[in-house]
C-alpha cells in the first residue's frame, strides 16, 4: 500500500442505443383525462367555532344542577313531613293505650260498684234475635215499638 492516492476516474460510458425505450402514448380515459375532469377546491376561510357546543354543554350542566337542587329540596321537605307525621302516630298511638287503660280500669270496679247499688248478676241471660223469633214474638216487640213511637209522637 503506498502512501499516494490515486484519483479515481470514472469509467467510459458505453453509449446508449437510439429508440431502445418504447414511446408513450395515453389512452382514452387515462389519467390525463382523469385530472382533467378534477380541480383543486380551497378550504373555507372560517372554520366553525366550538362555542356553540361548549354553550350547550354548559347549558346542560346547569340544567341539570337546578333539577338536583329541586329534588333534594323536595326530599327534605318530604323528610319534614315524615317526621311530622311519625310524631303525629306516636302520639295517637299513646292516646289509645292511655283510654285501653282507663277502660280496663273501669270494667275491673264496675261488678263491685253494681253490687254496691243493689243490683245482681243475671243467672241465665239469653239474647232474642228478631230477626229469627218466631211471628208472635217479633209482632209483639213491633206492636210495643210503634206504641213507643206513638206516645213520643204525641208528647210533643
Amino acid at each position: 500500500m503506498s502512501a499516494v492516492r490515486a484519483i479515481a476516474t470514472p469509467a467510459p460510458r458505453k453509449p446508449a442505443a437510439k429508440n431502445s425505450r418504447p414511446t408513450l402514448t395515453a389512452i382514452q380515459g387515462g389519467k390525463a383525462e382523469r385530472a382533467a375532469r378534477f380541480s383543486v377546491i380551497k378550504a373555507p376561510l372560517n372554520a366553525r367555532s366550538g362555542a356553540p357546543f361548549l354553550v350547550l354543554c354548559a347549558a346542560i350542566l346547569v340544567a341539570s344542577l337546578v333539577a338536583v337542587l329541586i329534588v333534594n329540596t323536595q326530599m327534605a321537605s318530604g323528610a319534614y313531613e315524615a317526621a311530622r307525621l311519625t310524631s303525629e302516630v306516636n302520639k295517637t298511638q299513646q292516646d289509645a293505650q292511655m283510654y285501653i287503660q282507663q277502660l280496663r280500669q273501669a270494667e275491673a270496679g264496675l261488678s263491685e260498684r253494681a253490687m254496691d247499688i243493689g243490683m245482681v248478676p243475671a243467672e241465665n241471660p239469653k239474647i232474642l234475635n228478631i230477626s229469627k223469633a218466631s211471628g208472635a214474638i217479633a209482632a209483639e216487640a213491633a206492636q210495643r215499638a210503634a206504641e213507643a213511637r206513638a206516645a213520643e209522637d204525641g208528647g210533643r
